[in-house]
C-alpha cells in the first residue's frame, strides 16, 4: 500500500491514543544524530519514487495487514527416555541409541564409584540400569509395555581395513640417501621422455633407453595402457631389464637412474624366461647386476651377469627346473606356479599382477607326430554345451589366473600341446591376447586352437581366448588304454569269426547229405556285408558328387531364407503404401486462378535478381508443401513483394513440381527456379492485386504432424523397394548358382553309370 494512503487512514485508527501531526517532524528534526531513522523509537517506512527523505512513524503508528496466525499449543508428553535422547545429536535413531549405551557402559570402568572415599557414611551401592521396556498406561487403565528404541540395538563388529603396505624399492635400500635425494631433484625437471606403447619395454625402448644413458644418468620413461595400470609391475620390468633403478614415479612415469660407473653390457635375451629365471632358478639377489655407487661393487658387475647369463644359458637346454619359491609369495601365486611348472617359458612383459603366464609365442612352432587327441563321451551324456553349462563355465572362468600369453595367429603346435597337459589338471585353458603387435586376430586364432585341441570355445574377445576340454575329453594315459582296448576287441572279434567258420567247414565235412543253413546276425561278417552295401565307394568322383549335394543344401536353405525374408520385405511395402493412401486422401489441391496476372521479360528478370540478392528465406524442409509453408508465404509477402523459397530436393521434376504447388497453393506468381550449390531456389511475386487472406492456413492441405508422417512413410517406403531390390538380385543368384550345381551333379551321375555299366 503507498505510503499517502497511510498517512491519510491514520486519524481513523481505533487506538485510545490520537496521532501526533509533529511526531515527524520532530523525529526528522531530533538534534541527537545525523542518521535519524536509525533510531530505536521510530520505524522506516517505505516511500514512493518521488519523495525526498524517508518516512519515519512511531510504531504505534504503523498498520500490519498480515493476518494473526493461531499458534499450535505444543503438547509436551513425558517420555522416559527425554533425559537421555534431549541433547544427543541423531535423537531416537539407531544410530544415537547405540552411541548412548556404548556410553553408558563405559560410565563405571572411565569413572569407577569411590565407596571409600569421601562418602563414608553411605555403605550403599548405586547400581546402574537401563530400561529396556516402558510401561503406558491406556485410557481405559490397562498398563501395557512397549520396547525402548534401544531394546533392540544390537554391537556390530567392524573390522577396520587393512591398510596397504608401501613397497620399499631398491633404490631406497642401495642408494645413500643424498644420492636419491639429488636424482629426484633432477628428475622432477626432465622434460624429454621415451614413449612406451601398448606392446610394453621392448627391445627398441630398452635400445632407446641405453642410447639416452651414454649422455646423461636419468632416462623419462612414459607408459600407456595397459602397463600404466599397474606401475609396481612397469617398475619391476623396467628394473629387470634395463639393469637400472627406478629413483623417480609419478602417475604414468618413471625415471630410470643407470649407476655411477655405467657401461653398455651385451645385449642380454630378452622377452623369455631368461632374465625371469635371475630370481627363480638359484641366482641369489645378491649376484644381480645392480647399479650401485660403491666401485667394487661396479668392478665385479660384468663377472656377475656373465654367470648369470650362463646359468639361464644352461636353463634352455634342461627339461626341467626346479623353481625356487620366494617368501612373498601368497597361496594363489604357489599354486598357479606349480599348475604352470613344465608348461614352457613365463612372459616377463605381463601387464597385470603375478603370477606371470605362459609365453606361447616362445613354445615351439612345429611339433613332430601331433595330432588332435582321441575323443569319446561317456554313455548317454550329450558331448554339446547348454546355455546355462555355458553361463557357468564362463563364470568360473572369471576369477582364473591367466595361463597362457599369446601374440601370433599361425604355427601354434607348441601352445596346442602344453594346452592339452594343462587340460589334465585344469578344465579351462584362459589365455590372454598380446596388445600392441600388428597383424594379429584373435578369430584367427581361436579357430587355430580349436581346431589342434577339439576343446569347445566358451569365451573369444580381444582381450581373452577361453577354451574348455569338453565332456569328450581324455588324458593321454586314458585315451591310449581306451585305444589299446578297441585294438584288443578287434582282434577277439576275428579269432571268434575264424573259429565259427571253421566250426561250419568241419559241420558240411562230416554230413554233406543235409544243407544246414547258419544265420550270421550279430556276427563280424554281417557288419563287413552292411558296411560294402551302404558304404560309398572311395573314389574321387563320389567325394565330388557329396560335396556338391552338401553345396545344393546350403544353397536351398539359402534361398529358402532370402525368399522368407523378401516375403516379409512386401507385406511391409503393403502396409507402408496403405497408410500413404490414408495420408494422400486428406489433402487436395487447390484449383487454379483464371484471371492470373502476366509479368513482362523486364519485370521477371528484374524481380529474379532482386529475388537472388535476399538474405531472407523460407526454407522447404522433409515435410514438403503443408499450410504452415502457405502461412508463411503470406507472412514474408506482407513485409516485402518477393519470397525466397531454398529446398534441398535433388531431381529437377520434384523441384518444378513443387514450384507449381506452391504457385497454387498461395495464389502467387512464379518467378524463376534456379540452382545453387546446394539445393535449388523458388522465388515467387506476390502480384500487384495482392490482398492477405483472412485464414493463412488453408484447409485442403496437411497439417505439420501429418506431414511429418507422410514424410516419414515415403522414406519408408522408399528404403523398403531398395531391400526388395537387393533380396530379388540375391534370389536370382543363388538360382543360377543351383542351376550350374545340378547340371554337374547331373553330369557326375551319367559318369558314374557308364563307368559301372563297363565294370
Amino acid at each position: 500500500m503507498p505510503a499517502s494512503s497511510i498517512c491519510f487512514s491514520l486519524p481513523h485508527l481505533p487506538n485510545t491514543e490520537q496521532y501526533d501531526p509533529q511526531r515527524r517532524s520532530r523525529a526528522l528534526a531530533s538534534p541527537s544524530s545525523e542518521k535519524p531513522w536509525l533510531q530505536t523509537h521510530t520505524v522506516k517506512m517505505p516511500t514512493a519514487p518521488w519523495m525526498q527523505g524517508p518516512l519515519l512513524l512511531h510504531p504505534e503508528d504503523v498498520l500490519t495487514f498480515s493476518k494473526d496466525r493461531k499458534t499450535k499449543i505444543k503438547r509436551h508428553h513425558f517420555r522416559v527416555d527425554r533425559s537421555l535422547t534431549d541433547k544427543v545429536r541423531g535423537g531416537r535413531s539407531r544410530v544415537a541409541m547405540r552411541n548412548i549405551v556404548r556410553s553408558i557402559t563405559k560410565l563405571r570402568t572411565l569413572a569407577p564409584l569411590d565407596v571409600d572415599g569421601d562418602d563414608e557414611g553411605s555403605d550403599e551401592v548405586i547400581e546402574f540400569s537401563i530400561p529396556l521396556e516402558e510401561e503406558i498406561v491406556d485410557a481405559n487403565g490397562s498398563v501395557r509395555k512397549r520396547k525402548v528404541p534401544w531394546g533392540n540395538v544390537v554391537e556390530k563388529v567392524v573390522y577396520p581395513r587393512e591398510k596397504k603396505e608401501r613397497v620399499v624399492t631398491t633404490a631406497k635400500k642401495i642408494l645413500p640417501k643424498d644420492v636419491l635425494r639429488r636424482l629426484q631433484e633432477e628428475a622432477g625437471k626432465i622434460d624429454k621422455w621415451v614413449k612406451a606403447k601398448k606392446a610394453g619395454l621392448t627391445d627398441d625402448v630398452v635400445d632407446e633407453i641405453r642410447r639416452i644413458w651414454k649422455k646423461r644418468e636419468l632416462v623419462k620413461v612414459k607408459f600407456r595402457l595397459p602397463l600404466s595400470a599397474n606401475m609396481v609391475r612397469a617398475r619391476e620390468i623396467v628394473e629387470l631389464k634395463t639393469g637400472g633403478l627406478v629413483v623417480w614415479s609419478k602417475r604414468d612415469t618413471l625415471v630410470v637412474y643407470r649407476g655411477s660407473n655405467y657401461q653398455l653390457p651385451p645385449k642380454p635375451f630378452l622377452n623369455s624366461d631368461v632374465t625371469l629365471s635371475v630370481h627363480s632358478s638359484g641366482i641369489p639377489e645378491d649376484k644381480v647386476c645392480i647399479p650401485a655407487n660403491s666401485d667394487e661393487f661396479n668392478a665385479t658387475c660384468f663377472q656377475r651377469c656373465t654367470e648369470a647369463k650362463q646359468t639361464l644359458f644352461d636353463y634352455l637346454g634342461s627339461e626341467s627346473i626346479p623353481r625356487m619359491e620366494s617368501a612373498g609369495e601368497t597361496l594363489y601365486e604357489k599354486e598357479t606356479n606349480r599348475l604352470l611348472d613344465g608348461l614352457g617359458p613365463r612372459f616377463i612383459d605381463w601387464w597385470w599382477k603375478k603370477p606371470l603366464p605362459i609365453d606361447a609365442d616362445l613354445l615351439p612352432e612345429v611339433v613332430p607326430d601331433f595330432k588332435t587327441p582321441f575323443r569319446c563321451c561317456p554313455p548317454r551324456i550329450r558331448p554339446t554345451l547348454s546355455n546355462d553349462e555355458l553361463a557357468y563355465l564362463r563364470k568360473i572362468a572369471r576369477p582364473l589366473p591367466t595361463h597362457f600369453a599369446l601374440g601370433k595367429n599361425r604355427k601354434l603346435h607348441g601352445l596346442a600341446a602344453a594346452i592339452l597337459k594343462l587340460w589334465e589338471k585344469c578344465p579351462i585353458a584362459k589365455i590372454a591376447v598380446k596388445l600392441g603387435l600388428p597383424n594379429t586376430s584373435n578369430e584367427r586364432m581361436s579357430y587355430e586352437l580349436k581346431r589342434l585341441t577339439g576343446g569347445v570355445l566358451i569365451l573369444r574377445n580381444k582381450f581373452f581366448i577361453i577354451l574348455y576340454r569338453g565332456k569328450d575329453f581324455l588324458p593321454n594315459g586314458v585315451a591310449s588304454s581306451i585305444f589299446e582296448r578297441e585294438i584288443k576287441l578287434q582282434d577277439q572279434q576275428l579269432q571268434e569269426e575264424v573259429a565259427r567258420f571253421k566250426a561250419l567247414e568241419l559241420y558240411n565235412l562230416l554230413d554233406d547229405s543235409v544243407s544246414m543253413t547258419t544265420s550270421n546276425i550279430g556276427t563280424l561278417s554281417e557288419f563287413e556285408d552292411i558296411e560294402r552295401q551302404y558304404a560309398a565307394p572311395e573314389d574321387d568322383s563320389c567325394e565330388d558328387k557329396i560335396k556338391i549335394k552338401a553345396e545344393i543344401a546350403k544353397l536351398e536353405k539359402e534361398l529358402q531364407e532370402q525368399e522368407r525374408k523378401l516375403f516379409i520385405l512386401n507385406v511391409k511395402i503393403e502396409r507402408s503404401e496403405k497408410e500413404l493412401g490414408k495420408l494422400n486422401s486428406l489433402w487436395r489441391l487447390s484449383d487454379l486462378a483464371e484471371d492470373q496476372e502476366i509479368l513482362t521479360d523486364e519485370e521477371r528478370q528484374k524481380f529474379r535478381k532482386i529475388g537472388l540478392k535476399m538474405d531472407e528465406f523460407l526454407l522447404l524442409g522433409r515435410r514438403g508443401v503443408y499450410d504452415g509453408t502457405i502461412a508463411s508465404m503470406h507472412q514474408h509477402w506482407k513485409h516485402r513483394e518477393l519470397v525466397k523459397v531454398i529446398t534441398m530436393q535433388n531431381a529437377f521434376l520434384q523441384v518444378s513440381y513443387t514450384a507449381k504447388q506452391l504457385e497454387i497453393e498461395s495464389g502467387g506468381i512464379l518467378v524463376a527456379v534456379r540452382q545453387l550449390r546446394k539445393g535449388h531456389v523458388i522465388i515467387l511475386y506476390r502480384g500487384k492485386n495482392y490482398r492477405r487472406p483472412l485464414k493463412l492456413l488453408p484447409d485442403n492441405l496437411l497439417t505439420k504432424r501429418e506431414a511429418l508422417k507422410k514424410s516419414i512413410e515415403v522414406q519408408r517406403r522408399g528404403s523398403l523397394r531398395f531391400f526388395v531390390r537387393q533380396r530379388r538380385q540375391a534370389i536370382w543368384i543363388l538360382k543360377q548358382k543351383l542351376r550350374e550345381l545340378r547340371d554337374k551333379a547331373k553330369i557326375l551321375d551319367h559318369s558314374h553309370e557308364f563307368n559301372s555299366d563297363e565294370s
